[in-house]
C-alpha cells in the first residue's frame, strides 16, 4: 500500500476530503515537539531536521489547519494530547475567555518560552464533553485555571500550572496562527493506559460531537523514544521500528471495522512497539481518534515518518 508523503501528495489528500460540517472526521495527527517553533537556523536537539521549523511536519501543519477551517468551519475544537494523562477520570478544561499555556518542557533557550498562542475556552462545550462521558458510563469533570495539571518550564525549578500543553499550542500555532478568537478550544485528558480498548472508548464517547460541528483532534507520535533517539530518524531506526511504523497506516486503513480494530489493537504487541514507545502515551491518542471516528471510512492524509495524520469517520 502507498500513502502520501510529499507535500503534493498530502495537499491532494486534504483536497479530497469531503466538505461535510455535519459529520466532521476525527483526526490523529503528529503533534511534533517544541523544535517546530525553534528559530530558523537553530540546531535541533538531536532531532531530525524533518521535525524542525522548516521540515516536513511543519510544512504539513501549515497546510493542515487552513484545510480543516475551509472544509469544516468548526464551531469548536476538542483536542487530546499525549502530554496530559489521567487515570480513570477525564479532565476537561474550563478556562473561560483565555486559555493559558503550559510550557511543559525544560532547559530550552529563552525563545522557546516567549511563544504566544491566544485562544479561548467555552463552558458550554466543556460541559457537553463531560455530559457525553457520563452518558457513556465514564467519569469526567471540569478543571479550571485555578487547578494545576502539569509542570511549567518557564520557572526554575519548574512550577505547577494549568494550560494547553505543548502538544496542543505548538502544532496549533503552525496550523491556525498565533491567535484564534472565533473557535473555542477545549482540551481533554487521555487515559493513562497502554490498553487500546480504553482509549478507543475515550474517543467513542465523544463521537457525537462530530455531528454537532465540533472538530475532534488527537495528537501524538507513532515513534517516541527519548532514551534512544536514533529511532526518530527513519534511516537510523532499527528494522523492527521501521516495520512497526509501516504497519500503522495499513492497520488503520482497513475498511471493515472489526478487522481494523483487531489489527490496530495488535500494534501494541508488535516486536517494534517497545523500541518505538518505551512509554505508550504518545501512541494511544491514535486509538482516541479511531474511536471517535469508528463509523465510516478512514484515510491516511500523510505518512510522514513518526508523525502521520489519519482521518477517521469520513
Amino acid at each position: 500500500m502507498s500513502f502520501p508523503k510529499t507535500q503534493t501528495e498530502w495537499q491532494a489528500a486534504l483536497a479530497a476530503l469531503p466538505s461535510n460540517p455535519d459529520k466532521i472526521p476525527a483526526f490523529f495527527f503528529g503533534h511534533g515537539s517544541p523544535m517546530l517553533i525553534a528559530p530558523i537556523g537553530e540546531r535541533s536537539r538531536a532531532m531530525p531536521s524533518a521535525m524542525g521549523p522548516e521540515g516536513y511536519l511543519a510544512s504539513f501543519l501549515r497546510d493542515f489547519g487552513p484545510a480543516l477551517r475551509a472544509k469544516y468551519n468548526p464551531k469548536g475544537i476538542v483536542v487530546f494530547s499525549a502530554h496530559w494523562e489521567t487515570l480513570g477520570v477525564r479532565h476537561v478544561t474550563d478556562y473561560g475567555d483565555r486559555n493559558p499555556l503550559l510550557m511543559d518542557y525544560y532547559g530550552f533557550e529563552p525563545s522557546y518560552y516567549g511563544q504566544k498562542f491566544e485562544s479561548r475556552g467555552d463552558r458550554t462545550l466543556a460541559e457537553r464533553v463531560v455530559q457525553l462521558y457520563k452518558e457513556a458510563g465514564q467519569e469526567a469533570r471540569l478543571t479550571s485555571v485555578e487547578e494545576s495539571r502539569g509542570w511549567d518550564g518557564r520557572a526554575s525549578p519548574p512550577r505547577p500550572g494549568p494550560g494547553l500543553d505543548h502538544g496542543v499550542f505548538v502544532p496549533f500555532k503552525l496550523m491556525f496562527g498565533e491567535q484564534v478568537d472565533d473557535v473555542p478550544i477545549v482540551q481533554v485528558s487521555i487515559e493513562s493506559s497502554t490498553n487500546p480498548e480504553q482509549n478507543w472508548a475515550v474517543g467513542k464517547a465523544v463521537a457525537k460531537l462530530r455531528e454537532e460541528g465540533i472538530l475532534v483532534l488527537a495528537g501524538g507520535l507513532t515513534v517516541h523514544n527519548l532514551r534512544d533517539r536514533k529511532h526518530f530518524a527513519e534511516h537510523q531506526a532499527s528494522p523492527n521500528v521501521r516495520d512497526f511504523e509501516k504497519a500503522i497506516p495499513v492497520a488503520a486503513s482497513q475498511s471493515e471495522l472489526d478487522q481494523r480494530k483487531q489489527l490496530m489493537f495488535n500494534l501494541v504487541k508488535h516486536d517494534g512497539f517497545r523500541d518505538a514507545h518505551p512509554t505508550a502515551e504518545h501512541f494511544v491518542p491514535l486509538y482516541i481518534a479511531a474511536g471517535a471516528g469508528e463509523e465510516g471510512d478512514v484515510k491516511v492524509i500523510n505518512a510522514i515518518y513518526s508523525a502521520p495524520t489519519i482521518a477517521f469517520g469520513i
